[in-house]
């Protein structure tokens, strides 16, 4: 108790610390886009990796073996691949059109004058971004009912709370701080844990006696153990679509938009090499040590556990002392925490840019922006906790998280980046596919009869997205006038002519008045 509430504190201390450097509203949602390396590259690798890393991962690891670890290597491939092919030209392109949102960013990039795609996309991230909130809080008042046995209701709304505290006072700038620390820790019981373990069990050789007596199949890293009934046994051989399906889960990082943010705010391209070598470290040191975790777990504990997913709480209790077991379980706490407050914060910011200032007050002033995203974050947060306190059925639709941005913006993302002859129609069409894909895939399969495959809707999705964005993007609709040729020449806007923003002024309408 006494380590998660200093824990606590120390958030909440961030959000104040951060408050007097939370000015403007670009301040509020992109940190003035001056994160250092060290800082994106920590606050990307805990927004993106949530409470799952330390329950989900490990408990898969501990119910089915080596096999489940073809997950993070994926996971591993599709980080290395954001950082490489998304982060410079995003960080570049997103400066060069004055975007604090994919929304945004979208709009302006396809010169979508329907205004139809800003919408859907900010439709799409506030709606699932919500729900996203939820179940890092409904995992929250888990965590803290599971260790100190306070209550569900009671840990979900100190959790809630302080969130939102630092949140609405810090913003982003109070995220980066808050991420490098909550990074830090939750490096630690991701290296300090499975160590503790392995000299508990006599190094690497103790545990791999002690796993092939229970069966070999946790070891085999092409096939998947059985776990039932409390027991272990042989399981079945990895084919060739479980392997996809496993590595697929890289493929979602390309439409996430909590952690393309972070590229988005980097202080300048020349520190995404940087950002990238640290970022690739932390991932592959917090996966490799998530999934020893649950390796060890199995064979350090004296029961098997009923819930394979408190594999990490239930090792730090049994292995450490009250205080050392209260560090490490700040780490999964952090997890949970650092990717919450970044999809409160992604779903505040595009409820404000998106759909008040874009629809219903085009001169909004700096201020009352910075009023209205703070006031988002507080609406955002409140729903989020009425769908949590409902307990069960979210992480049911989380699951589709995941796969629904990879699949509605992963492709659309990519070819705005490079094909600079893109259309609107493509990015509409490639997003609505990928994510009816998503959400209709387990409905859809069935129906093929011999060839029902049971992939993960992940591939499907992009695949499609990815055939509808090139589609109507070669055919429909008119291409973007601005040239992207010379784009990343540096990573500087270029300068506009004067009375013009980056783009090419719009026809007077209605709406836009004299030019966008």
């Amino acid at each position: 108790m006494v380590t998660f509430g200093v824990f606590l504190i120390a958030m909440v201390m961030v959000g104040v610390v951060t408050h007097g450097e939370t000015t403007t509203f670009d301040d509020f949602t992109v940190g003035s886009r001056r994160l250092t390396a060290p800082v994106a590259a920590l606050s990307a690798g805990a927004a993106d990796m949530s409470g799952w890393l330390f329950l989900g991962l490990p408990g898969a690891v501990y119910a089915a073996g080596i096999g489940a670890t073809w997950i993070a290597v994926g996971l591993i491939v599709g980080t290395y691949l954001n950082w490489r092919l998304v982060a410079p030209r995003l960080r570049v392109y997103t400066e060069r059109v004055g975007a604090v949102t994919l929304p945004a960013y979208l709009e302006e990039r396809f010169e979508d004058r329907s205004r139809v795609l800003r919408l859907l996309s900010a439709t799409v991230t506030v709606v699932f971004f919500t729900v996203y909130v939820a179940s890092g809080l409904l995992a929250c008042g888990l965590l803290a009912d599971e260790i100190f046995g306070a209550g569900f209701e009671l840990g979900l709304t100190v959790f809630t709370v302080v969130i939102v505290i630092y949140t609405i006072l810090g913003g982003f700038r109070a995220l980066s701080v808050s991420h490098s620390i909550q990074g830090t820790l939750m490096l630690l019981t991701a290296v300090a844990l499975p160590a503790i373990t392995l000299w508990h069990l006599g190094g690497f050789d103790g545990l791999h006696r002690q796993l092939t007596a229970i069966t070999p199949a946790l070891l085999e890293p092409g096939a998947e153990a059985s776990f039932a009934d409390k027991k272990w046994t042989a399981g079945e051989p990895l084919g060739a679509v479980a392997l996809i399906s496993l590595l697929a889960w890289g493929l979602g990082y390309f439409g996430q938009p909590h952690i393309l943010t972070r590229f988005m705010s980097i202080r300048s391209t020349r520190d995404i090499p940087l950002a990238r070598r640290l970022g690739m470290g932390w991932v592959i040191a917090v996966l490799a040590g998530a999934s020893l975790t649950g390796l060890a777990g199995i064979a350090a504990l004296d029961k098997p556990l009923k819930n394979p997913e408190t594999v990490t709480i239930a090792l730090s209790a049994h292995l450490t002392s009250p205080w050392i077991a209260g560090v490490l379980l700040v780490g999964v706490l952090a997890a949970i925490k650092s990717t919450v407050d970044s999809q409160l914060l992604v779903s505040a910011t595009s409820l404000t840019e998106d759909l008040y200032r874009a629809f219903l007050h085009r001169r909004a002033s700096d201020t009352s922006l910075l009023l209205i995203g703070r006031l988002s974050v507080l609406a955002v947060a409140l729903i989020a906790y009425v769908i949590a306190l409902s307990g069960g059925g979210v992480l049911d639709i989380v699951a589709y998280a995941w796969a629904g941005f990879g699949a509605a913006f992963g492709p659309v993302i990519l070819l705005s980046l490079f094909w600079p002859r893109m259309t609107a129609a493509g990015a509409k069409a490639g997003m609505l596919t990928g994510a009816l894909t998503v959400l209709l895939w387990k409905h859809i399969d069935p129906l093929l009869g011999p060839l029902q495959s049971g992939i993960y809707e992940m591939v499907p999705g992009v695949l499609a997205a990815t055939a509808a964005a090139l589609l109507f993007g070669k055919f429909v609709g008119h291409r973007p006038t601005l040239d992207w040729s010379n784009a990343m020449a540096n990573d500087t806007p270029q300068a506009a002519p004067s009375g013009q923003g980056p783009w090419p002024p719009y026809p007077t309408s209605p709406i836009d008045g004299p030019g966008r």
